[in-house]
């Protein structure tokens, strides 16, 4: 069976020190678990939890690339992030055993197209424009 379009390439990112590289699946990403960054952005850590949202793998942008400016914006931010590659899947993993799915760390750059974000908040929608995007 064949595809009606080419399917797009698997993204994926460079491992240290070998060949190989990690498939992407999905990015899933941690909103409001840093207390400091809660309150600039108007929220109490206090009385709101984190919560999680979703990035499309094919955002990323790989080996060594440029980050070019994306349109429709006239304002990125840029967060530091710590990475968790997820190695191995499970459901109801015990707590104990968590650690035996953790491929490895890295260290990521989180692009937010922060006027976008705002205003789809503003209209209580979702905000992936401002998130997830094309990186070029």
């Amino acid at each position: 069976m064949g595809y009606v379009i080419p399917a797009p390439p698997i993204p994926s990112l460079g491992v240290d020190g070998t060949e190989a590289r990690f498939p992407m699946h999905r990015i899933y990403c941690v909103g409001r678990n840093y207390a400091e960054h809660a309150r600039e952005m108007g929220h109490d850590p206090d009385r709101e939890p984190p919560f999680f949202f979703l990035k499309p793998a094919d955002a990323i942008v790989t080996d060594g690339r440029d980050f070019p400016y994306p349109p429709q914006t006239s304002d990125v931010h840029h967060e530091m992030e710590l990475v968790v590659a997820i190695g191995k899947g499970g459901a109801d993993i015990a707590t104990a055993s968590a650690l035996d799915h953790v491929h490895g760390y890295a260290v990521g750059l989180d692009m937010t197209r922060r006027d976008l974000q705002a205003a789809a908040k503003k209209a209580a929608r979702p905000w992936d424009a401002g998130k997830g995007f094309d990186p070029g």
